[in-house]
């Protein structure tokens, strides 16, 4: 419902999809694949607190909640992807090699959501306010993230589209329609030629998860006392 209702308003009223192949998929992916962003790092952000009375009771590793949460948003977006499947189907994409990638695609969304997560949710234990401002930065990187609208179709100042496409949220989003949808998607390679720009996202999301690990591993000894 929520694809459809974007579709129209997106295709019809502003034709942002203009010129780009099966936009409708297009479309679909990047709201799948920010869904699960967004339901695994708020669903993580308040899942310490919410289960405090097992903290205190059973002695278990705190990170294991975490991972729960995650492997339930897994299963989510593995059925929403089923979605899209269907609806490849219909629109007629065709099959490429380059849908090989996709896999590790997911482990680099999944990666960059478990850190955030784990940060998140160790930071919510401290400070209450964590929710408030989390829902205002999801906001900024909804419109922020080339969701609703295809790079290549929209005439952005180029310094913008290269700033932008240092997001990993970004570069997720558009290698994975380059993989399985259009290699007529703008991606990082495209827009840098220098290999250390081409790695900068890459960086940020390992820098991101150790981030998450060590401030989660530092504020877990406390957890207990602070719920």
């Amino acid at each position: 419902m929520l694809f459809m209702i974007l579709y129209v308003v997106v295709v019809k009223f502003f034709n942002a999809g203009k010129g780009i192949p099966h936009f409708g998929v297009y479309l679909l992916l990047g709201i799948v694949i920010w869904n699960f962003f967004v339901e695994m790092t708020t669903q993580s952000l308040g899942s310490i607190v919410t289960r405090g009375d097992l903290i205190r009771k059973v002695k278990i590793p705190r990170w294991i909640i975490i991972v729960s949460v995650s492997v339930s948003a897994l299963i989510n977006l593995s059925l929403n992807m089923i979605i899209v499947i269907v609806f490849m189907a219909i629109d007629k994409v065709g099959f490429s090699g380059s849908m090989l990638w996709f896999p590790i695609i997911i482990i680099h969304i999944y990666l960059f959501s478990l850190g955030v997560s784990l940060f998140l949710s160790a930071a919510f234990v401290k400070y209450r306010d964590v929710s408030y401002i989390w829902e205002v930065i999801m906001q900024a990187l909804f419109y922020l993230t080339p969701i609703l609208y295809a790079l290549n179709s929209i005439k952005f100042p180029p310094q913008y589209i290269k700033l932008l496409m240092m997001s990993p949220l970004a570069v997720i989003i558009q290698d994975a329609r380059y993989a399985i949808i259009t290699h007529e998607t703008v991606t990082i390679h495209q827009l840098y030629t220098t290999a250390w720009h081409t790695v900068i996202p890459y960086l940020l999301t390992l820098l991101i998860l150790v981030a998450g690990i060590l401030y989660f591993k530092k504020e877990s000894k406390y957890f207990a006392e602070n719920i």
